[in-house]
């Protein structure tokens, strides 16, 4: 995981990735969080007593439980796949409730992200990723 991570700052140090860069100051413990996969758009949910738009469904990531609004598009995603077996092998399929996937949050964003942006030079980090964290 130690290794992810450096992965990750570097990436995040490179300008061949500013896509993946946040744009926000968001505060990483932000509990409230949406991601469009059609429309390419991140905001945060305005879903009054935690609505969920049609076509999407919360999971929560990492140790936080950070909340997050996903397309259901994403779930037949050979990366996304991977998470949900993760998330059986960990919590099981007699869990009861919400989704739960067992990443961190910021490796959770990066994904996303990547997935959004859909460029092929993304590719390479969606692979490493795949290999190490999920």
């Amino acid at each position: 995981m130690k290794k992810l991570i450096r992965r990750l700052s570097r990436v995040a140090d490179s300008s061949q990735y500013s896509l993946l860069r946040s744009d926000s100051t968001r505060s990483p413990i932000q509990s409230h969080r949406s991601e469009s996969f059609r429309t390419g758009k991140s905001h945060r949910s305005k879903l009054r007593s935690g609505g969920v738009p049609e076509g999407h469904l919360p999971v929560y990531v990492g140790e936080e439980m950070e909340r997050f609004v996903v397309s259901a598009a994403l779930l037949n995603h050979p990366i996304f796949v991977k998470l949900l077996n993760k998330s059986a092998q960990e919590y099981g399929y007699e869990q009861k409730g919400v989704l739960r996937i067992p990443c961190h949050v910021l490796v959770f964003e990066r994904v996303l992200e990547a997935l959004r942006v859909g460029d092929e030079s993304v590719q390479d980090l969606l692979n490493s990723l795949s290999e190490e964290c999920l």
